[in-house]
């Protein structure tokens, strides 16, 4: 694939679904619909402003004797500490009670799809439109700035959703990304209504979110663009897009190559991140701040947090919250009651099965839904329903498709299992002769690519820019990407933990990046990618430490890939990829010695891979035995 089918690549729909104010009817798994409440029925209740929801697939089929009903109050004004109003919408059990509350806050909008499924176990679910957003009153503040008002808002809402009619006085707070950041904002505070969490799919540091010195264009500009700006312009009655959709419509019919190829950042028009636009400058001059550090709080936290993550999602910085909750957290109830669940899927698809042509079988189809209620019904309403006696993590190992509980993270158990890459110097392409050896090899050499920040490497990951599983063949005829791989294996090699790589390069260019892939290779050719990393190479002694490197001079880079569980099966190839893009999931380096997010040239690099001695190059994998 070369990079002009890149932006027809991405220019396709990448939206999320917005309900808005139609409520959908669900089945097991809340992000599956299948289908509208009784029209007739919602809009008489809607004249009055009170909706029932009837809910449950048996109800609509009128196999129940009555309907659950579920009373929706809509913009209901909850009044922060320095006056500022925010709305939320409450759904409620029609009688019956006092309930528990669980919270969500959001800054994408809080219509509510799927809460009826959580108000039928019992709950009163409230859905908040976030400080400056949408029904909400104040200015919105992203997550790019070190200071904001969330954790004293979620503290407050927290509060007032205790005190709500019909309320027991105990509160959860769930939801993911965004969502979850808002929960480790508030949760330090410590509320004295909070009792447990469902936070996941925020890493800890935002470093983690956007890489080492890096930004993930694919994402990160559609996500402004789309999903953030159209609302902070309504809101100031400015001109351009003020919708969602009008914006995703937008992005589709061309938008997306405009922004995915627009240099430098520094420069892009204040229309991408509007208010928020100095804000993002200051971190675009200063990666090495980091405005979350979200894992520093942890130690303030009283309350058990249940994680549910996907080994592709590219929010798995995760990890090190977890890890911290069950080490640092200031109770013994949140650390040895925080729970860990971690299967094979990406950013916002938690619970599938299927990526493309990629199936990992019917065990990685899970009820995220079902185990959040089972979740709360412990540690809020006290059912004996054995959340307690779970395994602190449960991860699913690809490959055979399986689930396994673990009792810690990264495995003590796991052995470093160490392949050398060498080649007669022909390593581009999977036709070419790059191997993976056991044994060091005993004389020089290298393997060298062109790369071409003009013509990257395209990502796969699909239209809607998140990290995935993905195939990699429509990649097999770039001589920019070397190649190398085992001999079938003989046995079955379990990988769970993560990655690294000790990488020996030189480069033509003062600056430029690295990236390693870890392929799980099919006998019928089919390489799945199994882990992700990357190195900028003035930031290989970290963010706070740039230093560029001297042109044609050998240097190390250690090169930590996200982590990962896959059984590499018997006829099998293990296979690492080295090339030095992957674009949009990352943004391009422009192989020069200036601040590439203030200056648009482009040049090409060659990259040169060095292989034995002395300069062995090799993948470090956490062998399961």
């Amino acid at each position: 694939m070369l990079y002009s089918e890149i932006l027809r690549h991405f220019a396709v729909d990448q939206s999320r679904s917005r309900i808005g104010d139609r409520l959908m009817c669900h089945t097991a798994r809340r992000d599956k619909l299948i289908g509208p409440c009784q029209r007739d029925a919602c809009r008489a209740i809607l004249q009055v402003g009170v909706l029932l929801l009837f809910v449950g697939s048996s109800a609509l089929r009128g196999d129940e004797p009555a309907p659950i009903k579920v009373l929706v109050e809509r913009d209901v004004p909850a009044p922060m500490r320095d006056g500022v109003v925010l709305r939320a919408n409450v759904f409620r059990p029609d009688s019956g009670g006092p309930y528990p509350v669980l919270v969500m806050r959001t800054p994408y909008g809080k219509s509510g799809s799927g809460m009826a499924r959580y108000v039928k176990a019992g709950y009163i679910v409230v859905t908040q439109d976030a400080r400056g957003r949408f029904a909400s009153d104040g200015k919105w503040e992203s997550f790019v700035r070190a200071k904001t008002h969330d954790a004293e808002d979620g503290y407050d809402t927290v509060e007032w959703a205790a005190r709500l009619p019909g309320s027991n006085g105990q509160v959860g707070t769930f939801g993911g990304s965004y969502n979850a950041f808002l929960q480790w904002r508030l949760a330090p505070l410590r509320p004295p209504s909070l009792v447990a969490m469902s936070a996941y799919s925020i890493p800890a540091r935002y470093q983690d979110l956007e890489g080492p010195g890096t930004i993930r264009p694919g994402r990160r500009l559609h996500w402004w663009i789309v999903a953030m700006t159209p609302d902070m312009r309504r809101r100031e009655n400015r001109q351009g897009t003020t919708a969602r959709a009008a914006a995703q419509k937008k992005w589709s019919a061309g938008d997306s190559k405009k922004w995915l190829t627009f240099a430098p950042y520094l420069k892009l028009p204040r229309e991408v991140f509007e208010d928020e636009t100095a804000a993002v400058h200051y971190w675009l001059k200063n990666p090495h701040t980091d405005p979350w550090a979200l894992h520093e709080g942890v130690k303030n936290v009283t309350v058990p947090n249940l994680n549910v993550i996907g080994w592709w999602d590219h929010c798995n910085g995760h990890m090190l919250l977890d890890r911290t909750m069950r080490t640092e957290a200031a109770t013994k109830t949140a650390r040895d009651g925080s729970r860990t669940i971690i299967g094979p899927w990406a950013h916002g698809g938690l619970g599938r099965r299927r990526y493309g042509n990629i199936d990992f079988g019917p065990e990685a189809a899970f009820d995220i839904a079902a185990y959040e209620i089972r979740w709360f019904d412990y540690w809020i309403k006290g059912k004996p329903n054995g959340i307690d006696k779970t395994a602190p993590y449960r991860i699913f190992i690809m490959g055979d498709n399986r689930w396994r509980d673990e009792a810690d993270w990264p495995l003590e158990r796991a052995v470093e299992k160490v392949l050398y890459l060498t080649s007669d110097g022909k390593a581009n392409t999977p036709n070419g002769d790059g191997r993976l050896i056991q044994e060091k090899p005993s004389s020089d050499g290298a393997d060298w690519y062109s790369y071409d920040p003009e013509n990257p490497v395209p990502s796969l990951h699909g239209p809607r820019l998140f990290q995935i599983p993905t195939d990699q063949r429509p990649l097999a005829r770039r001589k920019d990407i070397l190649v190398y791989q085992t001999a079938p294996l003989t046995e079955r090699i379990e990988v769970t933990g993560y990655p690294t790589v000790e990488l020996h390069a030189s480069s033509s260019a003062p600056d430029t990046d690295f990236f390693a892939r870890l392929v799980d290779v099919a006998p019928d050719g089919m390489g799945r990618d199994v882990s992700l990393g990357m190195v900028r190479a003035r930031y290989r002694n970290g963010v706070d430490k740039p230093s560029l490197i001297k042109p044609g001079e050998v240097v190390r880079y250690m090169i930590r890939m996200n982590p990962t569980s896959n059984a590499f099966k018997l006829g099998h190839r293990i296979r690492l990829d080295i090339t030095s893009s992957d674009f949009p999931n990352y943004d391009r380096n422009h192989n020069t010695a200036a601040d590439q997010n203030a200056d648009a040239q482009l040049k090409k690099a060659k990259q040169t891979i060095h292989h034995g001695q002395p300069h062995t190059t090799r993948v470090v994998l956490p062998w399961i035995p």
